[in-house]
């Protein structure tokens, strides 16, 4: 008599490109999840009813904005990660990051000297050594899906004192504008987008930001192209706070400072330059990069 195994609870997405590297997925490091700090596979766990190949698209989408056509079951790793095979030639840098740090491909060499999850460094050893044919996908069909795609949710606090707005200077290594000056901001988790914004304002800069003081200011919609999700940045002022900004998060900012907000450094984010133009002239909306 033979037991039943278990059924996979976990997904992923191997992805390759047309040069056989491999799309990676930096993890976060202070947060409690498995595989912290580490270099992974796109995916995620099954939710209600799904199967695999449901899970792995969701999470593909909402982990990348990516719709992958063309994905084939390739392995079961350890009875519990259904893995996915795919192929996939855009740029990382253009994905959007709505969980961990940064996209990424490498080449087989390098994901030896990378921090990797040890699943994810066997599953791309096993790769390696069978050689399987990368399944080549089906073109997509012109807006297909151009009316679901989901938007990426961005928090932005603006704080002005004295005429002067807080700004922080992007941090040199930084997935997003690097050493370029930003509002406070974040992702939306699972929270409200007010909460999360007075999440980030403890978390970055040891602020305390009463939900019942942050009033909506601007909002920016934003699209970065085809293939890409696009993102839907909420900008919040808050009449009142307590503290001082510090920098509590070195590896995304290297320091705050108060800008008047006439004349805001070079360089500052596109869309939070536009943002501070249309608080400062009464407007509440502001579309950029849709053509």
């Amino acid at each position: 008599m033979t037991s039943e195994l278990p059924d996979p609870t976990q997904t992923a997405a191997l992805l390759v490109n047309r040069r056989g590297q491999y799309l990676l997925h930096l993890r976060d490091a202070h947060k409690p999840i498995c595989d912290p700090g580490t270099w992974s596979l796109p995916g995620g766990a099954r939710e209600g009813t799904e199967t695999p190949a449901e899970a792995v698209a969701r999470e593909l989408l909402e982990e990348t904005g990516l719709r992958i056509e063309g994905l084939v079951p390739y392995t079961v790793f350890k009875n519990d990660i259904t893995v996915f095979l795919g192929r996939w030639d855009g740029d990382p840098s253009r994905l959007p990051v709505t969980e961990g740090i940064m996209f990424a491909f490498f080449d087989a060499a390098t994901t030896a000297q990378l921090t990797m999850a040890p699943w994810a460094a066997e599953v791309i050893a096993q790769h390696r050594a069978d050689g399987t044919i990368l399944p080549v996908p089906s073109p997509t069909p012109a807006g297909h899906g151009a009316l679901t795609v989901p938007n990426v949710l961005g928090v932005h606090l603006y704080l002005e004192r004295d005429g002067e707005v807080l700004l922080g200077l992007r941090h040199p290594d930084s997935a997003f504008a690097p050493l370029e000056h930003h509002f406070l901001a974040g992702h939306c988790e699972q929270e409200s987008a007010v909460a999360c914004l007075v999440r980030e304002a403890q978390e970055e800069a040891g602020l305390v930001v009463d939900a019942r003081d942050v009033d909506f200011a601007h909002a920016v919609h934003m699209s970065h192209g085809p293939g890409t999700r696009p993102r839907l940045q909420l900008v919040f002022r808050a009449r009142r706070w307590q503290g001082e900004p510090r920098v509590l998060e070195p590896d995304k900012c290297v320091g705050w400072d108060w800008w008047p907000a006439d004349a805001l450094p070079e360089p500052t984010v596109p869309y939070a330059r536009a943002a501070i133009d249309g608080i400062r002239n009464g407007r509440l909306y502001t579309e950029m990069g849709w053509g």
